[in-house]
């Protein structure tokens, strides 16, 4: 038997999450031509503007070259007219040109100033979709499979991504969650900023050494479902941690103060789902109680209503008890709760024999306390039948 006492519980919730990067950014060609090479390892990390491919940059080139021998002409074109209008202008001022003339000279100026901008313009955007035929990182991180090889053609703004970077991190940790859940983890971390610190139990038990944290900021109820999306950030400065990888996230929610906490081996269900437990009354007779449970809290059930501090609960040797029967109750881990059966014969013959006499239910069954146990919980217990 386990003897309950009152204790103070932190509450942790455990909810699933998958792990996502905090930035992925798909590589796509923005100009057209044969890829001639590729310039990163598969694998590896890479740091924002290194080169990842090199497009066939010829007629990239050659487009250069003649936005800039237009550039020169126009600028030509330019001077000439500058010079022509200066000297319009003086005879102008002189009597010796019409003003139709000199209005004339003066438009074909500004007519060779937009023509020089033009220019100007146009050589830029060959420079820019020169610079385009080398392909760089966008973002710092690790990069995936190439999907292209050497002498691939590729499109500008195609659908297929020529690789993904990742950036790993931070990482993020998506937990989905009803929102009444949500709203109600809202009020128990409401002023508690250490509580927003998340533990991850990766997917093969183990403890990620590094905590996460928890944001609210953003989320929306998905209108079919009813769930949120939490999101917790986490380092991964050694790179353990994978997009796609499922984790489950433990949020310490508080403390419940003076509350019971009883093995859920001590605890049954009946046919209609009540929770029962099994506890030494009276006369070291079993009584059942009908038990109201809040939660799991590890290996144990967190009791609202049914039991109270001090009551002796039976964990084991409930396949030998019915209610009313007398019992001898034995605490976790002595040398009677490990005898079994044996324990439950030798207590069946003295309650024969307290049957036969007369002295009641004190000659029919003996008690076995350890001293102190009713001031904790042990962690299992032992209960042997009459």
């Amino acid at each position: 038997m386990v003897t309950l006492a009152l204790q103070d519980v932190p509450l942790q919730l455990q909810l699933p999450g998958r792990l996502s990067a905090s930035q992925v950014a798909d590589i796509r060609p923005q100009v057209g031509g044969l890829v001639q090479k590729r310039l990163f390892t598969e694998g590896s990390l890479v740091r924002a503007g290194q080169p990842l491919y090199q497009i066939d940059p010829a007629s990239f080139e050659a487009e250069r070259a003649r936005t800039a021998a237009t550039l020169q002409k126009a600028e030509a074109q330019r001077s000439a007219a500058r010079t022509k209008a200066s000297r319009d202008a003086e005879l102008l001022r002189a009597d010796a040109l019409s003003r139709e003339a000199a209005d004339a000279s003066a438009s074909a100026l500004l007519q060779a100033d937009a023509d020089v901008a033009i220019a100007k313009a146009a050589l830029d955007t060959a420079q820019l979709q020169l610079q385009r035929a080398r392909i760089t990182a966008p973002i710092s991180g690790r990069i995936d499979v190439s999907s292209v090889t050497a002498g691939a053609l590729v499109t500008a703004n195609q659908t297929a991504a020529l690789t993904t970077i990742q950036q790993l991190d931070p990482m993020q940790v998506d937990i989905v969650q009803s929102s009444a859940e949500l709203l109600e983890l809202r009020r128990q971390l409401a002023g508690q900023t250490r509580s927003r610190q998340v533990q991850l139990v990766l997917e093969d038990g183990s403890v990620y050494a590094q905590p996460a944290t928890l944001e609210f900021s953003g989320v929306t109820v998905d209108r079919g479902t009813g769930t949120v999306t939490l999101r917790a950030v986490v380092a991964n400065p050694q790179g353990t941690l994978l997009p796609g990888m499922m984790v489950q996230a433990r949020v310490v929610a508080g403390v419940e103060r003076q509350v019971l906490l009883a093995p859920q081996q001590g605890v049954a269900r009946t046919a209609t789902g009540d929770a029962t437990a099994l506890v030494v009354g009276e006369g070291n007779k079993a009584e059942r109680r009908r038990l109201t449970l809040s939660r799991a809290v590890g290996n144990q059930w967190l009791v609202t209503s049914g039991l109270k501090a001090g009551d002796q609960l039976i964990v084991e040797g409930l396949q030998r008890v019915r209610p009313d029967q007398l019992v001898r109750p034995v605490p976790a881990g002595s040398s009677a709760a490990a005898q079994g059966p044996g324990a439950g014969g030798q207590l069946g013959q003295a309650g024969q024999a307290g049957q036969r006499g007369s002295s009641g239910p004190a000659s029919g069954a003996a008690t076995v306390a350890a001293p102190g146990a009713a001031a904790r919980a042990a962690p299992a217990a032992s209960a042997a039948s009459r």
